[in-house]
């Protein structure tokens, strides 16, 4: 949701104006989908492994994931209509959260897609091909390794909690998560104009440089 929100205000729009399509329905999408709509979003389809919904009005996240926390899936939501996930990926919306599984867009299911950015949810769900024809037909595709990097973020911040003896409260875990986020994302934008590169590639570069600084400081070692 923070990468999102910095895509949108780099294209000076805001959460609350957009319409939003999350595959998968689990840690990831579950999650996303309630915080989106918390923050002013309006989620309009969600699926699982067994089958999707969808609400053009914006569905009922809250009543949704009592729905599947009771049953084990989405699908059958009465406040909602069916819809396939294939289908779900072709969606006229502004933001597609593949949030499921690896390879979902490849070049076929891609050259469907008609949502403006395509947030990476899981790990590696945009396949090469994907990413070309989606590169092509102008989509932004945040990229995984920054899109879904909060867990180990905050898994970060825990290790560091733990090797001081010390806590921080809910709010201001929050307040870092969405500041260290804005930050690798302004970073990883600014890198990708500089240089015409995707966010993708960007991300790479930065994080091979990184990794390559590192080596020439410390040096290599058993």
């Amino acid at each position: 949701m923070h990468v999102t929100a910095a895509a949108l205000a780099e294209a000076g729009a805001d959460l609350s104006e957009v319409t939003v399509a999350i595959q998968g329905f689990g840690k990831v999408g579950s999650h996303a989908a309630a915080i989106f709509a918390a923050r002013g979003a309006r989620v309009v389809a969600v699926s699982d492994q067994y089958g999707g919904v969808r609400d053009p009005g914006g569905l009922d996240v809250r009543g949704l994931l009592e729905h599947a926390e009771r049953t084990g899936s989405v699908v059958g939501f009465e406040r909602a209509e069916p819809i396939a996930n294939d289908d779900l990926l072709a969606l006229d919306v502004d933001v597609l959260v593949p949030a499921a599984v690896g390879g979902v867009l490849d070049g076929a299911s891609a050259a469907r897609v008609r949502a403006r950015w395509v947030v990476e949810g899981a790990n590696g769900p945009t396949t090469a091909d994907g990413d070309r024809v989606l590169a092509e037909r102008g989509v932004t595709v945040v990229p995984d390794v920054v899109a879904n990097a909060g867990g180990v973020v905050v898994s970060y911040f825990e290790w560091v909690q733990a090797n001081q003896a010390y806590w921080w409260t809910a709010q201001e875990i929050d307040e870092k998560l969405e500041h260290r986020m804005q930050h690798a994302y302004d970073e990883v934008s600014g890198l990708a104009r500089r240089e015409g590169l995707s966010l993708r590639d960007a991300a790479l570069v930065i994080g091979v440089q990184r990794v390559a600084e590192a080596h020439q400081i410390r040096g290599l070692y058993p």
